[in-house]
């Protein structure tokens, strides 16, 4: 929250477009779409998730067949009209959004982001009935019908409800001004935010990383800018990888649907201090992604019975029971033990060693998201930091460091918070797109044709930010080898063919240089750089350390309990270590150092023997 004399600034991230999403809780939505193509949301892709599946099941989709209606119209590729829209069509249309009883319209028409002439005139007539509209064009100005059609529904399915939020939170922040987190990490008014409630969907978790990388910026000197985040909280783990700046993606899933707005690259997994554990019936142990939830909770909280990881970390010694939540709610170890014995019973093992096997389980989960995001794209987590936030990463993430050969972690000062202070530090920030389709395109012929994409953006962005700072306009190229399906993202400069190869030879392991280079897309990122976190030495509030032992491959170990702030200020303090504080905890193990700075925030280190 930021303020001036005379007024608030509240910055806000949410889950309520996911939540509705996931929950299939959105709005009624009628589709109109082209002619033949009312099936194309159904139909997607020829990819199949699951390959080995026996019997595999797409989602259901968001407009079911009957609310997908055929208007008759048609554009062609280049933008050319080869069938008019007529005004019998659209009376027709709009009689049809009537009789279905829509609460919400979406309207994507084939190749609307060449000619947006027939989607902007259905959406005018949609618009006489006071319903919400969201149109293709105004989304995803790129080629791709199916993403485009996806992305468009949950749109329109996602932004009445986020709208009619958005409009109860500003009545309740009064004359503040209100602004919303969107899943690139920037900010957008909320009027945008109710309209395209889709850039939203990740909102929540970009907070996070905009968050890490603001805290490894108040390490000084010592910060690095090729970091990864792990964000454990109760019911899943959000993993991200930044270098040099935040990496970015423009095509991902939420629920096996695809949505084509640019987002921070997060990757998801199941694995949180929450997730259940439990036996196959091959008697394997498996960890997730089903979750005790807030209610019942772990065992130890005294409303479960069934064994998660939080439970397993109690069990061994990684939670201190009187300390949770700076004692305002004790954890029932005893409880934790009788849930983890019956899963023990049916594998066989003792309840500790059932313990570790959940802790182990649950990490290998964590392990393969932070590959996917970094080995799987050509990177070397070994040259990258992590930082672990959220109330559980702690107690894990040096033994994910270890399995991947990094050798610095940031524990930021109160993890549990780190979402809300990325939230704070956001940019303002719109992203704008437009398919090209150029082979080996000059530079003179591209940087004319994104002269439109920056006079707009421009434009709005002046109009929208609250800041008297001008925007800061980058500008990029989605590029392929022709003939290819998918393209690589590169900054916009004379050298963008270099940069190209160069980029496919990192992800791919091989660049043809012969090949002639297609420019698919042009994006603008414009910004206005928000407000920075200001630096704050946190006080210390020294007391003793209090004995302790955690168990660590297959021991139990003599530690020592350090409440966080008690922790001496830039010296070493070597492991065995226990850190608690109100929300979260650190295991700090043999071979690990941890230095604690004015600003409260840690960095632990791995010397390997």
């Amino acid at each position: 929250m930021a303020s001036d004399e005379r007024r608030i600034t509240i910055t806000y991230g949410s889950t309520v477009a996911t939540n509705a999403v996931l929950e299939r809780k959105g709005a009624r939505v009628v589709l109109l779409t082209t002619a033949g193509f009312e099936d194309v949301l159904e139909i997607g892709r020829q990819t199949r998730p699951d390959l080995y599946a026996l019997e595999p099941r797409k989602p259901e989709p968001l407009v079911p067949r009957r609310r997908r209606l055929g208007v008759p119209e048609r554009i062609a590729f280049d933008g050319r009209v080869l069938r008019p829209l007529t005004s019998a069509a659209i009376r027709s249309a709009v009689a049809a959004v009537r009789r279905l009883k829509a609460e919400s319209v979406a309207v994507c028409l084939l190749h609307a982001y060449a000619n947006a002439s027939h989607e902007r005139a259905l959406g005018r007539a949609v618009g006489a009935l006071n319903l919400p509209c969201s149109l293709s064009h105004a989304l995803v100005a790129e080629y791709r019908e199916y993403e485009r059609l996806s992305t468009t529904v949950m749109n329109a399915y996602v932004a009445p409800v986020m709208s009619r939020h958005l409009v109860e939170l500003q009545r309740r922040v009064g004359r503040a001004s209100l602004r919303i987190v969107q899943s690139t990490g920037g900010a957008i008014p909320v009027a945008t935010a109710s309209r395209e409630a889709v850039r939203t969907l990740l909102s929540g978790p970009a907070g996070g990383v905009n968050g890490a990388v603001a805290a490894a910026r108040r390490l000084g000197r010592l910060g690095v800018d090729r970091l990864i985040t792990l964000d454990m909280g109760g019911t899943s783990t959000d993993v991200s990888l930044i270098d040099g700046e935040v990496c970015q993606q423009t095509e991902w899933s939420i629920a096996d649907l695809p949505v084509k707005v640019p987002a921070i690259d997060i990757h998801t997994v199941g694995a949180g201090g929450g997730s259940l554990a439990y036996a196959d019936p091959g008697g394997a142990l498996k960890v997730g992604p089903e979750s005790a939830g807030a209610d019942p909770g772990p065992a130890c909280y005294g409303r479960g019975d069934a064994p998660t990881v939080t439970d397993a970390d109690l069990i061994l010694g990684r939670l201190v029971p009187e300390a949770f939540l700076d004692g305002r709610i004790r954890l029932d170890a005893s409880r934790s033990a009788q849930a983890l014995s019956r899963l023990a019973k049916a594998l066989r093992l003792g309840v500790e060693q059932t313990a570790e096997g959940v802790v182990r389980v649950v990490n290998a989960s964590m392990e393969r998201a932070i590959r996917r995001i970094s080995v799987e794209r050509g990177h070397d987590p070994r040259r990258y930091m992590l930082v672990a936030s959220g109330g559980a990463a702690g107690m894990h993430v040096c033994e994910l460091a270890m399995a991947l050969g990094i050798r610095k972690v940031l524990v930021p000062y109160h993890p549990g918070l780190l979402s809300a202070w990325g939230a704070v530090a956001a940019d303002a920030r719109r992203d704008y797109v437009q398919t090209v389709r150029q082979v080996d395109a000059p530079v003179s012929d591209l940087t004319r044709r994104f002269d439109p994409l920056l006079r707009r953006a421009r434009r709005e962005m002046k109009a929208e930010s609250e800041s008297s700072r001008a925007a800061t306009v980058d500008m990029f190229l989605d590029v392929r080898y022709r003939g290819q399906s998918y393209e690589i993202r590169v900054p916009m400069n004379p050298r963008y063919r270099a940069a190209f190869h160069a980029a496919h030879r990192q992800l791919y392991g091989y660049a043809d240089e012969s090949r002639p280079v297609e420019v698919v897309n042009l994006r603008v990122v414009a910004k206005v750089h928000g407000p920075p976190i200001p630096r704050f030495a946190v006080p210390r509030q020294p007391s003793a350390p209090q004995p302790h032992r955690f168990r660590w491959n297959g021991r139990w170990l003599r530690a020592q309990r350090w409440q966080r702030m008690a922790l001496p200020r830039s010296r070493r303090l070597s492991g065995p270590l226990l850190i608690t504080e109100f929300s979260a905890t650190t295991v700090l193990p043999p071979g690990w150092t941890v230095t604690a700075f004015a600003t409260g925030d840690l960095l632990l280190e791995w010397r390997p023997k």
